[in-house]
């Protein structure tokens, strides 16, 4: 499967849409269940944010035509996970400095095949991106080379193909075009053909109804005729869809299961060169056992400021049943991330993780954000005010 994602800015509905707050045609309802969701702002509340502290940071306001909150459609798999997508957006950040805000996965949008009345699924997530840089207070500028490079990111996270890039991917997408309706041409003239040739054989012959008239010369019964053929025709074109029907079903068959053969491979392949360099080299091992483990922690630690924006007064409570909140919390990032529960038995053995989820829960967010950043600023200012 190949994946792509392109930022436009956010509109002003998106929240509606992406956390289905409201209901639209194109989506089953019983499969919404499926759908899950993340948010650390709402978008309201960040644009807020990046107004003031574009304000304070240049002296200026935010200029009316800039798009500080962009967002992306990603075209994913049915198995992504949010942990898989919570990767990418670290990425983001960390090499773009681009930081997502909001994830929504959905799995419940697509549409019925007109003849095999068969479900397509449309597997995507959106991502909500600040598109503020926090050194100038301004919107990020990224020159052609970074979005190519988001692509290769995508790819890279949510183990799927790139996407073939511009005016090629285009130029490949009108010949295949042009191809396609040249083999329906062709198709079309060899069932004219074929049907000429019946029509042209003895076999037709013995449609066509004569009768004799007065003098003894043959006539031919042109009512009883056409009904013959006609009666011939409608079981030709009967027979013609059906073998049709079924030869597009077994070559679309064939089609998704070489597909998704090949994907199996090179996904084998790739765990198999990963396994064996993990098992060769013990600094490649604990490095790797090390990133998955901050994935699963950051993962978690996300999860817990979700669930602390939208439920804070649950976490007011005694210590004892904190820990059966986060026990809960932690099943079911399990659950839906496809985690063995023995990762976070790992992960909270040690006392700074532990540390760190518990202040997260009373105090609120570990993350760099803008608070912080005004907290650092205030304290330059201090010191530079500071009598020597």
């Amino acid at each position: 499967m190949k994946t792509s994602i392109n930022f436009k800015v956010a509109k002003s509905d998106s929240e509606a849409h992406n956390f289905r707050r409201k209901t639209f045609d194109y989506m089953r309802k019983d499969l919404t269940s499926k759908n899950e969701y993340w948010s650390e702002d709402k978008l309201s509340e960040r644009l807020h944010k990046i107004e003031n502290y574009c304000k304070e940071k240049s002296g200026r306001k935010l200029q009316k035509n800039a798009m500080p909150i962009r967002e992306a459609v990603v075209v994913i798999k049915e198995n992504t996970t949010m942990q898989d997508l919570h990767n990418l957006s670290n990425r983001f950040e960390e090499e773009l400095k681009i930081r997502i805000f909001q994830i929504a996965i959905h799995k419940d949008e697509g549409h019925f095949n007109k003849e095999t009345k068969e479900w397509k699924p449309n597997y995507h997530a959106h991502l909500v991106a600040d598109w503020q840089d926090l050194e100038t207070g301004k919107t990020l500028k990224h020159q052609s080379f970074h979005y190519s490079k988001m692509q290769d990111i995508t790819a890279q996270c949510l183990g799927m193909e790139r996407g073939i890039e511009g005016s090629k991917g285009r130029l490949e997408a009108v010949e295949f075009k042009i191809r396609k309706k040249e083999g329906e041409l062709l198709a079309l003239d060899e069932k004219i053909n074929a049907v000429k040739s019946e029509i042209s054989s003895k076999k037709f012959e013995d449609l066509i109804v004569k009768e004799s008239d007065f003098l003894g010369f043959k006539k031919i019964r042109t009512d009883q005729t056409l009904d013959n053929y006609e009666k011939v025709f409608k079981t030709y074109n009967v027979e013609l869809r059906k073998n049709k029907q079924e030869l597009e079903i077994k070559n679309k068959l064939i089609t998704e299961l070489q597909i998704k053969n090949n994907d199996l491979k090179k996904e084998i392949s790739i765990l198999k060169n990963k396994i064996t360099n993990v098992l060769s080299n013990v600094n490649s091992y604990s490095a790797e056992k090390q990133n998955y483990l901050s994935s699963v922690k950051d993962t978690l630690i996300k999860a817990l400021q979700f669930q602390k924006l939208k439920q804070p007064h649950i976490f007011k409570t005694t210590k004892d049943k904190l820990a059966g909140i986060v026990n809960g919390i932690c099943e079911k990032v399990c659950e839906e991330n496809k985690i063995p529960f023995s990762v976070f038995e790992e992960i909270f053995k040690n006392p700074e993780n532990s540390l760190q989820l518990i202040s997260l829960l009373n105090f609120g967010e570990t993350q760099v954000n803008y608070e912080s950043e005004n907290i650092a600023q205030q304290q330059r200012r201090k010191r530079q005010c500071r009598p020597k």
